[in-house]
């Protein structure tokens, strides 16, 4: 079905894998080696940005998410990335398109597919960030009066900043440990709950610290008991949602299996509370965000039926009462403000029509993910069979599985679902740093890295095992 598309995968720039397989310390340098080059990259200033216009434009919660920087190389961070892997793995698990994955042709047709629709959006992402003025650009003359030439070369440094993540993604993938995008997610989430509780610079015009710790200990060493009380109040929030992620992260139901070949040989199978992670609540949140992006270019052109803006920020109607709440660390006069601001009438409203909207999506969104990416009970149940499993005491069919699979993965779907988009909207109204989806996120790319890591050391302790698993 692609195959007209082979020339332009076959000259794509490809990351060459390792003539043989790497020690421990040499993963863990190429991994430092690509954090580092991510970090600096978010510091870099594109040339030909009007950075004046820059204030108070930014993303925000999903700059985290997305591994991203507004207004520096990686503007776009690895939006472009994570969308053409979701489109693609979409479009498989509903048949839109067909690709047999188990031939190394056809994953390697799907793998180069995947890059060139990344690099496609990393160049649509970087037109839509300037030619819409969210990266706005130095004033200068245009090329044949349709875009200035500080413009396109704004949008080639986006689309090369985001292009960079996607290649230290494969170096990461076949020379260090882990994912690239996992690693720039966590790496992302991390430094945000880090300068937030730690950063020591003064805010603007004054001698008080930006980071909750140090003003916490500012306010109480100048005798302000109360004030130092709500300023540690957000890290408090973001201790609760660590634990309750972490609790949830090792919540399970594990059904017992047996292999039909081999008489007395078991096995478990495990199904998550968190069956389908954070994929929902994303596609909730990347769902809101829409419908905010689609109003604000209503309002702009002068239909404001579903929403009213202060520039880019809505301020009544529908896009209003869908929009996340402010964060408690932002408002005037800090948390005793913000909880007199959320308890006015028209704020309970909003911030319950927010949950629930965030609440609803991420369940409908949860039941679409199951069943186009192979993960509802019909597929699992196949995929069961065909690895030679089945439940004791019953005849190897796919059936029997099935109808097991039924009483457990649409209940923990929908319910693990709920909970993300609960614990999400929870986070945004308490002020939690990192947001519930970033430390959701985390969580689980930490547990995944030492996995990872102990079972490179297990192969630097036993040479033979690792042989045998090459």
């Amino acid at each position: 079905m692609f195959d007209f598309l082979k020339p332009i995968i076959n000259i794509l720039p490809e990351v060459k894998a390792p003539e043989k397989l790497s020690p421990l310390k040499e993963k863990l340098m190429w991994t430092g080696a690509a954090l580092i080059i991510f970090f600096v990259l978010g510091r870099i200033f594109p040339w030909g940005i009007n950075a004046a216009n820059l204030s108070q434009r930014g993303l925000g919660r999903l700059e985290m998410l997305l591994g991203s920087k507004t207004g520096s190389l990686i503007t776009a961070g690895i939006g472009p990335i994570v969308l053409a892997s979701i489109f693609l793995q979409l479009a498989v698990g509903s048949k839109l398109i067909e690709f047999d994955l188990s031939s190394p042709e056809g994953k390697k047709l799907f793998q180069g597919l995947q890059k060139l629709l990344a690099i496609f959006l990393c160049f649509f992402e970087g037109i839509i960030y300037v030619l819409s003025g969210f990266v706005p650009a130095v004033p200068s003359s245009s090329l044949f009066g349709i875009i200035s030439i500080t413009q396109l070369a704004l949008i080639l440094q986006l689309a090369l900043g985001s292009i960079i993540l996607l290649y230290l993604d494969e170096v990461v993938q076949k020379y260090g440990i882990g994912s690239g995008i996992s690693l720039f997610i966590a790496a992302g989430v991390s430094q945000s709950v880090i300068m937030g509780a730690l950063n020591f610079l003064a805010q603007s015009g004054t001698s008080i610290p930006t980071g909750l710790i140090p003003q916490f200990v500012y306010y109480l060493f100048n005798g302000n008991i109360v004030t130092s009380f709500w300023t540690i109040i957000p890290l408090v929030f973001t201790g609760v949602v660590f634990l309750i992620v972490v609790y949830a992260e090792g919540m399970k139901i594990e059904l017992p299996l047996s292999y039909g070949r081999i008489r007395g040989l078991g096995a478990r199978y495990p199904l998550k509370f968190l069956y389908v992670s954070n994929i929902p609540v994303i596609l909730a949140v990347a769902f809101l965000l829409n419908i905010q992006l689609f109003g604000m270019f209503l309002s702009n052109a002068g239909f404001t039926f579903i929403g009213q803006y202060r520039g880019s920020t809505p301020y009544s109607g529908l896009t209003y009462l869908l929009t996340s709440p402010p964060s408690p660390l932002l408002v005037t006069g800090g948390y005793p403000a913000y909880l007199s601001f959320i308890f006015q009438p028209t704020e309970i409203l909003h911030l319950l029509v927010y949950g629930l909207a965030l609440i609803v999506l991420s369940v409908l969104f949860g039941w679409f993910w199951i069943e186009s990416a192979n993960m509802g009970p019909k597929a699992v149940a196949s995929q069961l069979e065909s690895a030679g499993l089945q439940i004791p005491g019953f005849r190897r069919d796919p059936r029997v599985i099935e109808k097991l699979l039924e009483k457990y993965i649409p209940t923990i779907t929908i319910l693990g679902s709920a909970f993300v988009g609960l614990l999400a909207w929870f986070a945004d109204i308490t002020g939690a740093l990192g947001t519930g989806m970033g430390i959701l996120l985390t969580v689980g790319i930490l547990y995944r890295f030492y996995e990872d890591l102990a079972r490179e050391q297990i192969f630097e302790i036993y040479p033979v095992l690792k042989k045998m698993v090459a």
